[in-house]
């Protein structure tokens, strides 16, 4: 069992995951190596929600620049 190779993946820590790697894999079984892992192919209830995409993020930035003008004109009233 030690000398199994270990898993590739990284913690949320940095550091390398030491479970072993499932066989034939380079992952281990909580980190993607279990047989049937994964979405299929073609997934569209894998792609992502946009929360985070570089539009969004930009009108996030922008309401809080209107908003924080808004509460220094509130504030010299």
């Amino acid at each position: 069992m030690r000398a199994a190779p270990r898993c590739l993946a990284r913690t949320r820590r940095g550091t390398e995951c030491q479970s072993p790697a499932v066989k034939g894999k380079r992952r281990c079984r909580i980190h993607g190596g279990a047989p049937g892992s994964g979405a299929p192919s073609g997934n569209k209830n894998a792609l992502r929600h946009g929360h985070y995409t570089r539009e969004a993020r930009a009108a996030r930035k922008r309401a809080r620049e209107l908003l924080a003008k808004c509460r220094e004109l509130a504030g010299r009233i």
